[in-house]
């Protein structure tokens, strides 16, 4: 579940999935991926025709807020890297320090502008910031 109240009281667009929970506006995605799921390249599909049609071209912004444990296939990185050249802004939250472990180990795969932050409000405000400063 995404809570916060930017994100609550705003203009944003909610969907469920098979992956997880996602909510949008015209700037940034905020995703919540369900416990236990793997991520890769195939199985990402559906969230990237949503960024496709959502952002086409147009520079975006990326929250995950880790809040279910789940694994992303590291091998796939270059692939999303490729994919989305267009993520000015990617944040995750993370919640434990065993998280942010975990973001320092994907930091090395992905090309991304990325931060770890502890909170959603945190990680939204640097989002708004980067994307209103290119």
């Amino acid at each position: 579940m995404i809570t916060s109240p930017k994100i609550n009281n705003t203009n944003f667009i909610k969907k469920k999935l098979k992956l997880g929970e996602l909510r949008y506006n015209n700037q940034y995605i905020v995703v919540v991926f369900n416990e236990g799921i793997d991520v890769n390249f195939d199985n990402f599909g559906e969230i990237a025709d949503i960024i496709k049609s959502q952002y086409g071209t147009r520079p975006f912004g990326y929250i995950s807020n880790r809040i279910n444990s789940y694994s992303i296939d590291l091998s796939d990185a270059e692939k999303f890297n490729k994919m989305f050249p267009n993520a000015k802004a990617c944040a995750t939250v993370a919640h434990s320090s065993m998280t942010e472990r975990i973001f320092e180990i994907e930091e090395r795969f992905f090309k991304f502008n990325r931060r770890a932050f502890r909170n959603i409000e945190d990680a939204i405000d640097w989002v708004e910031d980067t994307l209103s400063n290119l």
